[in-house]
């Protein structure tokens, strides 16, 4: 069933540059539904979006690990073995406090940049299954700590290198299998399973917090077990992906893997027609370019462009300052009388669990430059107003008595906070890795999207680790930082990211492809199945060019 090069070169050229193309062409309806194609209706889209579901609990195993270190750092009795003993308390300092949280964003990185190619050698689902092998180790080295902080180190950085895996694997995976009237969401549910398993995390804590031994943290831990064994479960069930598999040319699989995805049979002429879809993509890619580190900088059509896109989301994600928050939240909380940092945390995780519900039914019906754009406005503004406060209003005697503040402006900022995640979880938490899933070809999709996501966990470690030196400094002042980087965002989106909603990931090549500016990609429509299954599109001038050779 792979096409043959004489079908692909039967085909009509597709147009680049061809502004006829963002308005509806007037082809005949019969021809734009020559070749079959699979039910689009919900019902069909059930078993899909629940394989997809069984991927984005990945999201859970690494919300889950986050909310549970802010826990650790709090326990007396994590305090008292992995702390130093200071005017007969037991605390840990910035350093040790900053390298057990930060050290974890750095594995991820490494992880996510070097270890996530097994998915490209033995396919997505090996590809996650390795990680919780990795995962179940660094949660070992943690578990079995005794009074060696050095060693909690250690295990978070190993189990940092399995979530870098999860976070590149899980959007690309879902990305790969889901349909491209359900993409978007169904990547956004990654993001949700991310806060469900920071909130969960966070109450674990709460729970295990009355205990006065080692069972405080070493329960939360145990627990991580569990998680481990499901997404493992999770993909013996599911399908591989289908665009790996014809990659690799194993095409009686794929056509499987689309007709359990979709509830139909392998022989439906539907099938056969998402299997040439597909196929073209990947003969156009072949002839664009291979599948090495180069072809970041080198390939066509401008993957160079995506490659900056994808950092500048990721790295921008971060500096919307939500790690900020998470981490402020405590003291801006304690102002008004709420003493216990785990409630504040549990306060913090309802408000970005429940959000990201509403970030799953925009970021479809809106698209995603809509979502990006009116967060980067709303967080702003909320920005603006949370720093002017604390740092002109909260403290009475200012910030040489800490503890006389304005209870009225700690209610306001209170509010402030929960109003800015709400906007965070809801636009820029699922919107990115939406965009990052969707934006790259097939041949370098997962290198892209490490390199990317790399980007997302370097500022991670930064802005970890250095908070609690800078607010100590300039107090909330710092919070103008972060307003002058959502400014920023807001501009770089409007004028650098392209509209990818309703489009097959093959589209999205077609897309860049055209050239068609970002504030006009939203109206762009793609060409049809049939030139798509058979065009060569933008890959035609360099067939030419290699013929020659």
């Amino acid at each position: 069933f792979i096409m043959s090069q004489q079908e692909l070169d039967s085909g009509v050229q597709t147009p680049i540059n061809n502004d006829s193309l963002l308005v509806k062409d007037d082809k005949p309806e019969e021809e734009e539904e020559a070749l079959p194609t699979l039910d689009d209706s919900d019902k069909k889209h059930i078993a899909v979006s629940i394989f997809c579901l069984l991927i984005a609990f990945g999201g859970f195993v690494f919300g889950f690990d986050t909310g549970t270190i802010s826990g650790f750092v709090n326990m007396p009795d994590f305090k008292q073995r992995f702390g130093q003993l200071e005017h007969d308390e037991y605390t840990l300092s910035n350093v040790r406090t900053g390298l057990m949280v930060a050290i974890f964003n750095i594995g991820c990185a490494v992880g996510g940049i070097f270890l996530s190619k097994v998915a490209d050698m033995y396919g997505r689902r090996v590809g996650l299954m390795f990680s919780m092998l990795i995962y179940v180790i660094g949660i070992i080295v943690q578990i079995s700590s005794l009074d060696k902080w050095y060693q909690i180190c250690i295990g978070r950085a190993i189990t940092g290198l399995s979530v870098g895996i999860v976070s590149v694997l899980c959007p690309l995976f879902i990305g790969e299998s889901a349909p491209k009237k359900l993409r978007g969401t169904l990547v956004v549910v990654f993001q949700l399973f991310i806060t469900l398993g920071i909130f969960l995390g966070y109450c674990t804590t709460y729970g295990t917090k009355t205990y006065d031994d080692s069972r405080q943290w070493r329960i939360p831990l145990g627990l991580c077990f569990a998680w481990a064994i499901l997404l493992v479960s999770g993909m013996l069930l599911m399908p591989e992906s289908p665009r790996y598999l014809i990659e690799k040319n194993k095409i009686e699989e794929a056509k499987k893997s689309i007709a359990r995805s979709n509830s139909t049979t392998p022989d439906n002429p539907a099938v056969y027609t998402e299997v040439q879809l597909i196929q073209a993509g990947i003969e156009r890619e072949k002839i664009a370019g291979n599948a090495s580190w180069t072809q970041l900088i080198t390939g066509k059509p401008k993957i160079l462009s995506r490659v900056i896109m994808g950092i500048m989301l990721q790295s921008l994600q971060q500096l919307t300052g939500d790690n900020y928050f998470f981490y402020y939240g405590t003291t801006i909380f304690k102002a008004v009388g709420l003493q216990d940092s785990f409630e504040t945390s549990i306060i913090l995780g309802v408000v970005n669990f429940a959000s990201t519900f509403l970030g799953i039914y925009v970021i479809d019906r809106y698209g995603r430059r809509k979502c990006l754009l009116t967060g980067s406005a709303c967080m702003f503004v909320c920005f603006i107003i949370y720093s002017v406060l604390g740092s002109v209003n909260l403290y009475n005697n200012g910030y040489d008595d800490l503890t006389d503040t304005n209870k009225p402006t700690g209610n306001a900022m209170i509010f402030i906070t929960c109003l800015y995640i709400f906007f965070f979880a809801s636009t820029w938490a699922g919107g990115v890795f939406c965009i990052v899933s969707e934006s790259y070809p097939l041949r370098i999709r997962s290198k892209a999207m490490s390199v990317a996501t790399a980007a997302n966990w370097l500022w991670g470690f930064l802005i970890s680790f250095f908070t609690p030196f800078i607010t100590s400094a300039i107090h909330f002042y710092y919070g103008f930082v972060f307003a002058g980087c959502l400014l920023f965002s807001f501009f770089y989106v409007f004028f650098f990211v392209r509209e990818t909603k309703g489009l097959t990931l093959e589209e999205v090549d077609e897309l860049y492809s055209q050239d068609v500016l970002p504030w006009k990609s939203s109206s762009w429509v793609p060409p049809s199945a049939k030139q798509m299954a058979f065009d060569m599109g933008y890959a035609e001038s360099q067939k030419a060019e290699q013929e020659h050779i």
